[in-house]
């Protein structure tokens, strides 16, 4: 086995192990740090597909900024463990068989996957170029791009609003 495979396969298992504890931990900050340590090995995924500005933009963007955004969001919800709804063990139950049977598949399917080999691209353009990426992500998705930035908007504003506490008049 080569050493790509091996540390492709050791950032698999950090990504699906800090995945479930993600989902799985009660405490909110503790999933939030799990969360972190899910986008920093995704991160490492692209470096292992030879995308260092992708990794980067994701360690920025999300480990950064969207964790900052989930972490004011948790901390002005003000969660507390005697106003936490208990749920039923049958839920973390059924959880818990979900994640093992799309667990299942998705090792099934990275098994029975065959490589596709292509050859070099032959318009001699470099995608991992900054320049052709702002191209493109100004030309082709800009409607795109521009929609998330408001609906990232658009959340904040919704979070803050429910947050927000009323004042009494009386």
């Amino acid at each position: 086995m080569s050493t790509i495979v091996i540390i492709f396969y050791f950032l698999a298992a950090i990504t699906l192990a800090t995945a479930f504890l993600t989902i799985y931990s009660r405490n909110p900050i503790h999933s939030a740090i799990y969360l972190v340590l899910c986008f920093f090995s995704i991160a490492g995924h692209y470096l292992l597909f030879n995308a260092q500005f992708l990794a980067l933009v994701h360690i920025i963007v999300y480990s950064g900024a969207i964790m900052v955004l989930f972490l004011f969001t948790i901390m002005l919800m003000n969660l507390n463990k005697e106003d936490e709804v208990h749920k039923p063990r049958i839920t973390r139950i059924g959880a818990l068989i979900v994640f093992i049977i799309m667990s299942i598949v998705f090792i099934t399917i990275f098994i029975n996957s065959k490589t596709i080999m292509t050859g070099y691209d032959t318009s001699g353009e470099d995608f991992q170029s900054i320049k052709v990426l702002g191209k493109v992500l100004l030309n082709e998705y800009m409607f795109p791009f521009e929609f998330i930035s408001i609906l990232l908007l658009v959340a904040m504003i919704g979070t803050v609003l429910l947050t927000k506490k009323e004042k009494n008049n009386e």
